[in-house]
Protein backbone atom coordinates (compact mmCIF):
# COMPACT_ATOMS: atom_id res chain seq x y z
CA UNK A 1 0.00 0.00 0.00
CA UNK A 2 1.06 3.36 -0.72
CA UNK A 3 0.90 6.80 1.13
CA UNK A 4 -2.30 6.90 3.01
CA UNK A 5 -3.98 9.95 3.89
CA UNK A 6 -6.25 10.02 7.24
CA UNK A 7 -8.70 12.54 8.64
CA UNK A 8 -8.50 13.19 12.15
CA UNK A 9 -11.34 13.68 13.60
CA UNK A 10 -11.73 16.90 16.15
CA UNK A 11 -14.70 15.36 18.36
CA UNK A 12 -12.47 12.43 20.17
CA UNK A 13 -9.06 12.45 18.02
CA UNK A 14 -9.86 9.21 16.05
CA UNK A 15 -9.79 8.31 12.51
CA UNK A 16 -12.81 9.22 10.69
CA UNK A 17 -11.91 8.32 7.21
CA UNK A 18 -8.59 7.32 4.55
CA UNK A 19 -7.69 6.83 1.19
CA UNK A 20 -4.80 5.88 -0.56
CA UNK A 21 -3.29 8.50 -2.81
CA UNK A 22 -2.97 7.96 -6.49
CA UNK A 23 1.09 7.46 -7.82
CA UNK A 24 2.32 9.54 -10.03
CA UNK A 25 1.25 7.64 -13.16
CA UNK A 26 -1.90 6.69 -12.29
CA UNK A 27 -2.57 10.78 -11.52
CA UNK A 28 -1.17 11.49 -15.19
CA UNK A 29 -3.70 9.41 -16.61
CA UNK A 30 -6.80 10.69 -14.27
CA UNK A 31 -5.71 13.78 -15.98
CA UNK A 32 -4.95 12.13 -19.32
CA UNK A 33 -8.63 11.05 -18.99
CA UNK A 34 -10.15 14.63 -18.57
CA UNK A 35 -7.90 16.01 -21.21
CA UNK A 36 -9.50 13.32 -23.95
CA UNK A 37 -13.01 14.13 -22.42
CA UNK A 38 -13.16 17.73 -22.57
CA UNK A 39 -13.33 18.83 -25.92
CA UNK A 40 -16.39 16.71 -26.38
CA UNK A 41 -18.13 18.50 -23.08
CA UNK A 42 -17.19 21.90 -24.40
CA UNK A 43 -19.31 20.94 -27.49
CA UNK A 44 -21.87 20.27 -25.73
CA UNK A 45 -24.77 23.31 -25.84
CA UNK A 46 -24.16 25.40 -22.84
CA UNK A 47 -27.61 25.14 -21.91
CA UNK A 48 -27.10 21.27 -21.61
CA UNK A 49 -23.75 21.94 -19.40
CA UNK A 50 -25.77 24.49 -17.16
CA UNK A 51 -28.74 21.69 -17.00
CA UNK A 52 -26.41 18.91 -16.01
CA UNK A 53 -23.69 20.78 -13.74
CA UNK A 54 -26.94 22.25 -11.75
CA UNK A 55 -28.49 19.00 -11.72
CA UNK A 56 -25.15 17.79 -9.54
CA UNK A 57 -25.86 20.51 -7.35
CA UNK A 58 -28.89 19.24 -6.21
CA UNK A 59 -27.92 15.87 -6.13
CA UNK A 60 -25.67 17.31 -3.46
CA UNK A 61 -28.56 18.94 -1.62
CA UNK A 62 -30.20 15.59 -1.63
CA UNK A 63 -27.91 14.39 0.37
CA UNK A 64 -27.32 17.23 3.05
CA UNK A 65 -28.94 15.05 6.02
CA UNK A 66 -25.52 12.75 5.48
CA UNK A 67 -23.55 15.74 4.40
CA UNK A 68 -24.12 17.99 7.91
CA UNK A 69 -23.10 15.63 10.81
CA UNK A 70 -20.29 14.33 8.26
CA UNK A 71 -18.48 17.67 8.14
CA UNK A 72 -19.18 18.04 12.27
CA UNK A 73 -17.16 14.77 12.01
CA UNK A 74 -14.24 15.72 9.77
CA UNK A 75 -13.73 19.65 10.89
CA UNK A 76 -15.58 20.61 14.17
CA UNK A 77 -18.79 22.03 12.81
CA UNK A 78 -21.91 22.29 14.95
CA UNK A 79 -24.91 20.60 13.26
CA UNK A 80 -27.00 23.01 14.48
CA UNK A 81 -26.09 25.07 11.59
CA UNK A 82 -27.18 22.58 9.21
CA UNK A 83 -24.26 22.56 6.90
CA UNK A 84 -23.28 24.74 3.66
CA UNK A 85 -25.74 24.17 0.97
CA UNK A 86 -27.61 27.19 1.22
CA UNK A 87 -24.34 29.25 -0.16
CA UNK A 88 -23.43 26.33 -2.39
CA UNK A 89 -26.53 26.42 -4.10
CA UNK A 90 -26.62 30.13 -4.44
CA UNK A 91 -22.98 30.35 -6.08
CA UNK A 92 -23.82 27.91 -8.16
CA UNK A 93 -27.12 29.25 -9.35
CA UNK A 94 -25.84 32.97 -10.05
CA UNK A 95 -22.60 31.52 -12.28
CA UNK A 96 -25.61 29.53 -14.38
CA UNK A 97 -27.77 32.54 -14.27
CA UNK A 98 -25.14 34.83 -15.70
CA UNK A 99 -23.50 32.32 -17.80
CA UNK A 100 -24.72 32.93 -21.16
CA UNK A 101 -23.78 36.50 -20.62
CA UNK A 102 -20.58 36.45 -19.62
CA UNK A 103 -19.25 33.91 -22.33
CA UNK A 104 -21.27 35.58 -24.86
CA UNK A 105 -18.94 36.90 -28.06
CA UNK A 106 -17.66 40.48 -27.69
CA UNK A 107 -18.54 41.75 -30.76
CA UNK A 108 -16.65 43.91 -32.48
CA UNK A 109 -17.67 45.24 -35.71
CA UNK A 110 -19.29 43.79 -39.15
CA UNK A 111 -19.38 45.16 -42.43
CA UNK A 112 -19.02 44.31 -46.06
CA UNK A 113 -15.10 43.26 -45.56
CA UNK A 114 -14.91 41.84 -42.19
CA UNK A 115 -16.36 40.42 -39.47
CA UNK A 116 -14.66 41.01 -35.62
CA UNK A 117 -15.25 39.30 -32.74
CA UNK A 118 -13.51 37.57 -29.35
CA UNK A 119 -14.50 34.57 -27.70
CA UNK A 120 -14.12 33.33 -24.74
CA UNK A 121 -12.07 29.83 -24.63
CA UNK A 122 -12.60 27.27 -21.49
CA UNK A 123 -8.78 26.65 -20.96
CA UNK A 124 -9.04 22.87 -21.00
CA UNK A 125 -8.43 20.84 -17.17
CA UNK A 126 -8.94 23.02 -14.82
CA UNK A 127 -7.26 21.77 -11.03
CA UNK A 128 -9.05 23.03 -8.20
CA UNK A 129 -7.40 22.45 -4.58
CA UNK A 130 -9.98 23.02 -2.24
CA UNK A 131 -9.82 24.05 2.09
CA UNK A 132 -11.38 22.06 4.48
CA UNK A 133 -12.96 25.35 6.45
CA UNK A 134 -16.31 25.51 4.09
CA UNK A 135 -15.36 22.81 2.05
CA UNK A 136 -18.43 22.95 -0.08
CA UNK A 137 -19.13 26.44 -0.70
CA UNK A 138 -14.83 26.85 -1.63
CA UNK A 139 -14.93 24.13 -4.15
CA UNK A 140 -18.13 24.41 -6.11
CA UNK A 141 -16.70 28.80 -6.58
CA UNK A 142 -14.72 27.28 -9.26
CA UNK A 143 -16.26 23.73 -10.04
CA UNK A 144 -19.26 25.06 -11.30
CA UNK A 145 -18.86 28.28 -13.32
CA UNK A 146 -15.38 25.87 -14.61
CA UNK A 147 -17.71 23.06 -15.60
CA UNK A 148 -20.32 25.68 -17.24
CA UNK A 149 -17.67 27.43 -19.21
CA UNK A 150 -16.50 23.71 -20.73
CA UNK A 151 -13.63 23.11 -19.15
CA UNK A 152 -12.73 19.26 -17.49
CA UNK A 153 -12.17 19.23 -13.41
CA UNK A 154 -9.97 18.12 -11.07
CA UNK A 155 -10.75 18.12 -7.84
CA UNK A 156 -8.41 17.96 -4.69
CA UNK A 157 -9.68 18.10 -1.57
CA UNK A 158 -8.03 18.71 1.74
CA UNK A 159 -7.59 15.92 3.88
CA UNK A 160 -9.59 17.11 6.71
CA UNK A 161 -12.52 16.97 4.48
CA UNK A 162 -11.68 13.94 2.75
CA UNK A 163 -15.22 12.80 1.70
CA UNK A 164 -16.24 15.74 0.07
CA UNK A 165 -14.56 15.23 -3.25
CA UNK A 166 -15.85 11.77 -3.35
CA UNK A 167 -19.33 12.85 -2.27
CA UNK A 168 -19.76 15.82 -5.15
CA UNK A 169 -18.12 13.48 -7.60
CA UNK A 170 -20.51 10.62 -6.85
CA UNK A 171 -23.40 13.59 -6.97
CA UNK A 172 -22.56 15.53 -10.37
CA UNK A 173 -22.06 11.49 -12.39
CA UNK A 174 -25.48 10.68 -11.08
CA UNK A 175 -26.78 14.06 -12.49
CA UNK A 176 -25.43 12.87 -15.42
CA UNK A 177 -21.75 15.16 -16.13
CA UNK A 178 -19.48 12.61 -17.37
CA UNK A 179 -17.25 11.21 -15.25
CA UNK A 180 -13.95 12.00 -17.21
CA UNK A 181 -15.54 15.75 -16.79
CA UNK A 182 -14.90 16.05 -12.99
CA UNK A 183 -13.05 13.56 -11.59
CA UNK A 184 -11.96 13.86 -7.69
CA UNK A 185 -8.25 13.04 -6.71
CA UNK A 186 -6.35 11.57 -3.79
CA UNK A 187 -3.01 13.07 -4.13
CA UNK A 188 0.41 14.42 -2.24
CA UNK A 189 2.01 17.01 -2.40
CA UNK A 190 4.80 16.11 -4.80
CA UNK A 191 2.48 14.28 -6.80
CA UNK A 192 0.61 17.79 -7.32
CA UNK A 193 3.83 19.36 -8.16
CA UNK A 194 4.41 17.18 -10.39
CA UNK A 195 1.40 17.17 -12.16
CA UNK A 196 1.51 21.04 -12.59
CA UNK A 197 4.84 21.16 -13.38
CA UNK A 198 4.34 18.41 -16.12
CA UNK A 199 1.83 21.33 -17.59
CA UNK A 200 -1.27 18.24 -17.13
CA UNK A 201 -3.82 21.32 -16.08
CA UNK A 202 -3.97 24.46 -18.09
CA UNK A 203 -5.32 26.24 -15.48
CA UNK A 204 -4.93 25.90 -11.47
CA UNK A 205 -7.27 27.49 -8.45
CA UNK A 206 -6.03 27.33 -5.06
CA UNK A 207 -7.32 28.21 -1.77
CA UNK A 208 -5.49 27.70 1.56
CA UNK A 209 -1.96 28.92 3.25
CA UNK A 210 0.94 30.97 1.84
CA UNK A 211 3.13 28.20 2.22
CA UNK A 212 0.89 26.53 -0.16
CA UNK A 213 0.20 29.25 -2.63
CA UNK A 214 4.04 29.66 -3.26
CA UNK A 215 4.61 26.03 -3.48
CA UNK A 216 2.02 26.10 -6.33
CA UNK A 217 3.30 28.94 -7.99
CA UNK A 218 6.67 27.55 -8.08
CA UNK A 219 5.62 23.78 -9.75
CA UNK A 220 4.00 26.07 -12.06
CA UNK A 221 7.55 28.15 -12.80
CA UNK A 222 7.76 28.39 -16.46
CA UNK A 223 4.47 26.08 -17.55
CA UNK A 224 2.92 29.05 -18.04
CA UNK A 225 -0.06 27.64 -16.57
CA UNK A 226 -2.49 30.10 -14.83
CA UNK A 227 -2.36 30.15 -10.75
CA UNK A 228 -5.01 31.58 -9.23
CA UNK A 229 -4.86 32.00 -4.73
CA UNK A 230 -6.68 32.60 -2.10
CA UNK A 231 -4.02 32.53 1.21
CA UNK A 232 -4.20 33.93 3.93
CA UNK A 233 -6.00 36.81 5.67
CA UNK A 234 -5.94 39.12 8.76
CA UNK A 235 -9.20 40.95 8.04
CA UNK A 236 -10.27 44.08 9.95
CA UNK A 237 -13.17 45.64 11.23
CA UNK A 238 -13.11 49.29 11.79
CA UNK A 239 -16.71 50.86 13.91
CA UNK A 240 -16.80 54.60 13.26
CA UNK A 241 -18.57 57.04 15.86
CA UNK A 242 -21.83 56.84 14.02
CA UNK A 243 -21.95 53.22 13.56
CA UNK A 244 -25.24 51.20 14.72
CA UNK A 245 -23.36 49.72 17.74
CA UNK A 246 -25.53 46.71 18.52
CA UNK A 247 -25.49 45.63 15.09
CA UNK A 248 -21.81 46.13 14.80
CA UNK A 249 -21.06 44.05 17.72
CA UNK A 250 -23.50 41.21 16.63
CA UNK A 251 -22.22 40.93 13.12
CA UNK A 252 -18.09 41.46 13.79
CA UNK A 253 -18.20 39.15 16.90
CA UNK A 254 -20.07 36.38 14.97
CA UNK A 255 -17.42 36.79 12.10
CA UNK A 256 -14.86 36.31 14.44
CA UNK A 257 -15.85 33.35 16.13
CA UNK A 258 -17.89 31.25 14.04
CA UNK A 259 -17.07 28.30 13.38
CA UNK A 260 -14.57 28.34 15.50
CA UNK A 261 -12.99 31.56 13.86
CA UNK A 262 -11.80 29.00 10.81
CA UNK A 263 -13.20 31.12 8.05
CA UNK A 264 -11.67 32.90 5.06
CA UNK A 265 -12.82 35.80 5.60
CA UNK A 266 -13.46 36.27 9.00
CA UNK A 267 -12.91 39.40 10.96
CA UNK A 268 -9.88 38.72 13.12
CA UNK A 269 -8.87 42.35 14.27
CA UNK A 270 -11.01 45.36 15.31
CA UNK A 271 -10.45 48.78 15.76
CA UNK A 272 -13.45 51.11 17.63
CA UNK A 273 -13.81 54.44 17.71
CA UNK A 274 -13.08 55.60 21.05
CA UNK A 275 -16.13 57.43 21.86
CA UNK A 276 -17.91 53.56 21.17
CA UNK A 277 -14.76 51.52 22.94
CA UNK A 278 -15.80 50.36 26.32
CA UNK A 279 -19.81 49.80 25.35
CA UNK A 280 -18.25 47.71 22.05
CA UNK A 281 -16.18 45.54 24.12
CA UNK A 282 -18.82 45.39 27.03
CA UNK A 283 -21.08 43.93 24.60
CA UNK A 284 -18.75 41.50 22.79
CA UNK A 285 -17.89 39.64 25.95
CA UNK A 286 -21.32 39.14 27.20
CA UNK A 287 -21.84 37.82 23.74
CA UNK A 288 -18.50 35.32 23.22
CA UNK A 289 -19.34 34.43 27.30
CA UNK A 290 -22.80 32.82 26.71
CA UNK A 291 -21.54 30.51 23.69
CA UNK A 292 -21.75 26.54 24.34
CA UNK A 293 -18.26 25.17 24.02
CA UNK A 294 -18.62 21.58 22.64
CA UNK A 295 -19.41 17.97 20.83
CA UNK A 296 -20.40 19.33 17.29
CA UNK A 297 -23.14 16.19 17.41
CA UNK A 298 -25.28 17.89 19.78
CA UNK A 299 -28.02 20.30 19.24
CA UNK A 300 -27.16 22.96 22.09
CA UNK A 301 -23.25 23.12 21.10
CA UNK A 302 -23.14 26.88 19.81
CA UNK A 303 -19.32 26.65 19.11
CA UNK A 304 -17.17 22.92 18.22
CA UNK A 305 -13.71 22.16 18.33
CA UNK A 306 -10.88 23.39 16.14
CA UNK A 307 -10.87 21.08 13.09
CA UNK A 308 -7.18 20.00 14.32
CA UNK A 309 -5.24 20.36 18.02
CA UNK A 310 -2.37 21.69 15.60
CA UNK A 311 -4.73 24.26 14.72
CA UNK A 312 -5.99 25.21 18.52
CA UNK A 313 -1.85 25.42 19.57
CA UNK A 314 -1.42 27.83 16.78
CA UNK A 315 -4.32 29.83 18.13
CA UNK A 316 -3.20 29.34 22.19
CA UNK A 317 0.65 30.18 21.26
CA UNK A 318 -1.19 33.99 19.91
CA UNK A 319 -3.17 34.14 22.38
CA UNK A 320 -0.52 33.50 25.09
CA UNK A 321 2.36 35.45 24.09
CA UNK A 322 0.21 38.59 23.29
CA UNK A 323 -1.17 38.22 27.17
CA UNK A 324 2.69 38.15 28.42
CA UNK A 325 3.22 41.39 26.04
CA UNK A 326 0.29 43.54 28.03
CA UNK A 327 -2.64 42.32 26.67
CA UNK A 328 -5.78 41.46 28.42
CA UNK A 329 -7.96 38.43 27.80
CA UNK A 330 -11.59 39.07 28.99
CA UNK A 331 -12.97 35.88 28.54
CA UNK A 332 -12.35 33.17 31.78
CA UNK A 333 -11.49 29.89 30.40
CA UNK A 334 -14.37 27.41 29.45
CA UNK A 335 -14.46 24.28 31.35
CA UNK A 336 -14.92 22.58 28.16
CA UNK A 337 -10.93 23.58 27.01
CA UNK A 338 -9.54 20.14 26.66
CA UNK A 339 -6.26 22.24 25.72
CA UNK A 340 -6.38 20.15 22.68
CA UNK A 341 -8.88 21.40 19.51
CA UNK A 342 -11.24 22.24 21.98
CA UNK A 343 -10.89 26.11 22.54
CA UNK A 344 -12.19 28.92 24.81
CA UNK A 345 -13.15 31.72 22.00
CA UNK A 346 -11.33 34.86 23.27
CA UNK A 347 -11.25 38.34 23.52
CA UNK A 348 -8.00 40.64 23.34
CA UNK A 349 -7.53 44.17 24.57
CA UNK A 350 -4.55 46.45 24.98
CA UNK A 351 -3.21 44.53 22.17
CA UNK A 352 -0.55 46.03 19.62
CA UNK A 353 0.45 45.63 16.08
CA UNK A 354 3.83 44.42 17.93
CA UNK A 355 1.83 40.98 19.04
CA UNK A 356 1.31 38.22 16.57
CA UNK A 357 -2.17 38.04 17.27
CA UNK A 358 -2.57 41.32 15.55
CA UNK A 359 -0.51 40.30 12.42
CA UNK A 360 -0.06 36.72 11.63
CA UNK A 361 -3.22 35.26 10.74
CA UNK A 362 -5.09 33.27 13.69
CA UNK A 363 -7.55 31.40 11.95
CA UNK A 364 -9.50 30.39 15.24
CA UNK A 365 -11.62 31.92 17.66
CA UNK A 366 -10.09 34.90 18.55
CA UNK A 367 -9.87 38.58 17.94
CA UNK A 368 -8.19 41.79 19.20
CA UNK A 369 -9.88 45.22 20.03
CA UNK A 370 -8.02 48.26 19.50
CA UNK A 371 -9.30 51.89 20.25
CA UNK A 372 -8.59 54.62 17.22
CA UNK A 373 -9.41 58.35 17.56
CA UNK A 374 -11.02 58.54 13.79
CA UNK A 375 -10.48 57.56 10.06
CA UNK A 376 -6.82 58.18 9.35
CA UNK A 377 -5.63 55.95 12.25
CA UNK A 378 -8.11 53.31 11.23
CA UNK A 379 -6.90 53.15 7.97
CA UNK A 380 -2.95 53.06 8.56
CA UNK A 381 -3.68 50.03 11.29
CA UNK A 382 -6.09 48.26 8.79
CA UNK A 383 -3.22 48.62 6.18
CA UNK A 384 -0.53 47.64 8.14
CA UNK A 385 -1.14 44.07 7.56
CA UNK A 386 0.59 41.88 5.21
CA UNK A 387 -2.80 40.15 4.04
CA UNK A 388 -6.11 41.60 2.04
CA UNK A 389 -9.09 39.79 1.35
CA UNK A 390 -12.03 41.82 2.88
CA UNK A 391 -12.84 44.76 5.25
CA UNK A 392 -15.66 45.61 7.34
CA UNK A 393 -16.62 49.21 8.24
CA UNK A 394 -19.25 50.36 10.01
CA UNK A 395 -20.95 53.77 9.59
CA UNK A 396 -24.50 55.41 8.25
CA UNK A 397 -22.39 57.44 6.08
CA UNK A 398 -22.06 55.80 2.68
CA UNK A 399 -19.98 58.34 1.09
CA UNK A 400 -17.53 58.25 4.07
CA UNK A 401 -17.31 54.00 3.87
CA UNK A 402 -16.72 54.07 -0.14
CA UNK A 403 -13.72 56.85 0.71
CA UNK A 404 -12.47 54.98 3.46
CA UNK A 405 -13.00 51.50 1.34
CA UNK A 406 -10.73 53.89 -1.44
CA UNK A 407 -7.81 54.25 1.02
CA UNK A 408 -7.33 50.49 2.32
CA UNK A 409 -5.20 47.80 0.73
CA UNK A 410 -8.29 44.71 0.33
CA UNK A 411 -10.06 42.89 -2.37
CA UNK A 412 -13.53 43.49 -0.86
CA UNK A 413 -15.01 46.66 1.80
CA UNK A 414 -18.16 45.64 3.08
CA UNK A 415 -20.15 48.50 5.03
CA UNK A 416 -22.43 47.40 8.07
CA UNK A 417 -22.02 43.18 6.99
CA UNK A 418 -19.29 40.92 7.30
CA UNK A 419 -18.24 37.07 6.70
CA UNK A 420 -20.12 36.81 3.23
CA UNK A 421 -19.39 36.12 -0.16
CA UNK A 422 -21.43 37.69 -2.93
CA UNK A 423 -21.61 35.69 -6.06
CA UNK A 424 -22.45 38.54 -8.06
CA UNK A 425 -18.91 40.59 -6.76
CA UNK A 426 -15.52 39.16 -7.90
CA UNK A 427 -13.47 37.40 -4.77
CA UNK A 428 -10.30 38.66 -5.31
CA UNK A 429 -7.58 39.86 -2.97
CA UNK A 430 -4.09 41.47 -2.73
CA UNK A 431 -0.66 41.13 -1.29
CA UNK A 432 -0.19 38.11 0.41
CA UNK A 433 -3.76 36.50 0.46
CA UNK A 434 -2.80 36.07 -3.23
CA UNK A 435 -4.12 36.87 -6.76
CA UNK A 436 -6.73 35.83 -9.09
CA UNK A 437 -10.80 36.48 -8.94
CA UNK A 438 -13.59 33.88 -8.56
CA UNK A 439 -17.40 33.91 -8.69
CA UNK A 440 -19.24 36.87 -10.94
CA UNK A 441 -18.49 37.51 -14.78
CA UNK A 442 -14.57 38.04 -13.80
CA UNK A 443 -14.84 34.76 -12.67
CA UNK A 444 -15.74 33.31 -15.97
CA UNK A 445 -12.92 36.14 -17.30
CA UNK A 446 -10.67 33.85 -15.39
CA UNK A 447 -11.47 30.48 -15.73
CA UNK A 448 -11.49 30.82 -20.10
CA UNK A 449 -9.08 32.74 -22.47
CA UNK A 450 -10.15 35.07 -25.07
CA UNK A 451 -9.66 34.21 -28.64
CA UNK A 452 -10.10 36.43 -31.58
CA UNK A 453 -11.50 36.45 -34.72
CA UNK A 454 -10.81 38.33 -37.66
CA UNK A 455 -12.52 37.50 -40.70
CA UNK A 456 -12.18 39.24 -43.98
CA UNK A 457 -15.34 38.23 -46.12
CA UNK A 458 -14.48 37.14 -49.96
CA UNK A 459 -16.37 39.86 -52.18
CA UNK A 460 -16.59 39.40 -55.90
Amino acid sequence: MGQVLKCISPIDGSVFAEREVLTQAAAQAVADKARAAQAAWAARPLEDRIALVMAGVAAVGAMNDEVVPELAHMMGRPVRYGGEFGGFDERASHMAQIAADALADIEVGEDATFKRYIRRIPHGVVFVVAPWNYPYMTAINTVAPALIAGNAVMLKHATQTLLVGERMARAFHAAGVPEDVFQNVFLDHDTTSALIAARAFDFVNFTGSVGGGRAMEQAAAGTFTPVSTELGGKDPGYVMEDADLDSAVDTLIDGAMFNSGQCCCGIERIYVHDSLYDAFVEKAVKIVSGYKLGNPLEAETTLGPMANVRFAQEVRAQIDEAIAAGAVAQIDRFAEDDGGAYLTPQILTDVTHEMRVMRDESFGPVVGIMKVSGDDEAIALMNDSEFGLTASLWTADVERAQAVGDRIETGTVFMNRADYLDPGLCWTGCKNTGRGGGLSVIGYHNLTRPKSYHLKKVTS
